[in-house]
């Protein structure tokens, strides 16, 4: 559910914006996790009403990609030593018209003495609390344009992963519903007209004819139910998502999938490294620095172990105390987290750990892709070898009594 809301930060400014929670109560934490104090907090209804700027809300997203382009584009004009207030007004020219607004009044509240930060939080659809928080890092530290590279490089890295992760599984996604779509025509249409004569003759069919004629007869007679079965399945997958419950049991799922459940973990093993790396090397302090990674890794195993360690850290403990007792964390990981903290350099070995698994993700998604098409043909040959099968064989049967 998403919750729109006005509250007061901690330096009294009104911030007004929306935030995704299962409910109000998380919303509510969620918000004062960030020191704001609430003034207003609504749920906001589903449909197709139009936005306050008048625009449709589905037509105005910005795409994760519009993000990226932004930032690294902002990096440069910064390495050019181009003032903030002119280098978002040229970016807004040549950006898509929805993000062209935004950033023009972004623009505009910095150039009326608003800090970058400030600005971008009134956006909270577009721009993430992760964005916001290391480019408030990067002001007070004055390190603006470092910073700025940080968050190009982490949007992009993102974007390409999550760009693979989604070119990967379209492809199967698409001859799977292809399979099942012919199958059901086939089973309507096409079957009943080759079995009518096997079942005339009066032989004994084999098993796999009956099978299939049984089905076939199912799909023409109760294919009503079959929808209703699979709306039923489809409606009630959704809803049980929307819970914190069913949200929280699929993600431990994830986890645990063949073949999926070990590039799930390498990816948000990846996302976890590479988040508090960068916020940490952003000058955010520990414990607002973990907040945030937990809020954006996107998984809720993860996030407890992220809390958890939050609350060894504020006891005076270390990340690894927690890390190190975890299963879903590799040693791997928790030991370059240890060497991190002795050593000063947390930040430095969280940034390795991400470029480890973010290969090692790339290498998967290679040869899953590879692997992919010969396994689907496996499939489709399978398929088509039981209905061959199904209908050949009581006619090889009856032409042999004959």
């Amino acid at each position: 559910m998403k919750f729109n809301y006005q509250a007061r930060t901690p330096q009294g400014l009104i911030q007004t914006g929306s935030v995704e929670a299962q409910n109000r109560d998380v919303a509510i934490e969620t918000l004062h996790r960030y020191s704001l104090v609430i003034l207003e907090i609504i749920e906001e209804k589903k449909g197709f009403a139009l936005s306050l700027g008048g625009e449709i809300s589905f037509l105005s997203r910005v795409k994760n990609q519009d993000i990226v382009i932004f930032s690294r584009q902002l990096a440069v004009l910064f390495d050019a030593q181009v003032s903030l207030v002119q280098a978002l007004n040229t970016l807004s020219e040549q950006s898509s018209p929805v993000l062209k607004k935004i950033i023009k009044e972004v623009a505009t509240d910095v150039d009326s003495g608003n800090s970058f930060s400030q600005s971008l939080e009134k956006f909270p659809k577009v721009f993430s609390f992760f964005y916001v928080s290391v480019v408030k890092a990067g002001e007070v530290s004055g390190r603006l344009q470092e910073v700025l590279n940080y968050l190009a490089d982490h949007e992009e890295r993102s974007y390409d992963l999550n760009k693979k992760v989604k070119g990967a599984l379209t492809y199967p996604i698409f001859i799977v519903s292809s399979l099942v779509v012919v199958g059901a025509v086939m089973m309507i249409f096409v079957i009943p007209q080759l079995t009518a004569v096997l079942v005339e003759s009066g032989q004994e069919l084999p098993f796999i004819t009956k099978l299939i004629i049984g089905l076939s007869n199912f799909m023409i007679n109760y294919w009503w139910l079959a929808l209703l079965m699979v709306g039923g399945l489809i409606g009630g997958s959704w809803y049980t998502l929307q819970t914190k419950s069913g949200q929280d049991y699929w993600d431990k799922i994830k986890l645990h999938l063949p073949i999926f459940g070990g590039i799930f973990r390498k990816i948000y093993l990846s996302r976890l490294s590479e988040n508090l790396g960068t916020l940490i090397k952003g000058g955010i302090p520990i414990i607002q620095a973990l907040t945030i990674t937990a809020d954006v890794v996107g998984n809720f195993v993860f996030k407890t172990i992220i809390l958890k360690a939050r609350e060894e850290v504020r006891r005076g403990s270390t990340i690894n105390s927690v890390f190190s007792t975890e299963k879903d964390i590799p040693p791997l990981v928790s030991q370059m987290v240890m060497i991190g903290e002795q050593t000063g350099k947390l930040d430095v070995l969280l940034a390795k750990v991400a470029i480890f698994f973010q290969k090692d993700v790339d290498n998967i998604m290679e040869n899953l892709t590879s692997l992919i098409q010969p396994i689907l043909i496996l499939v489709l040959g399978a398929a088509a070898g039981i209905l061959v099968a199904a209908i050949l064989l009581p006619i090889y049967n009856l032409s042999s009594g004959l």
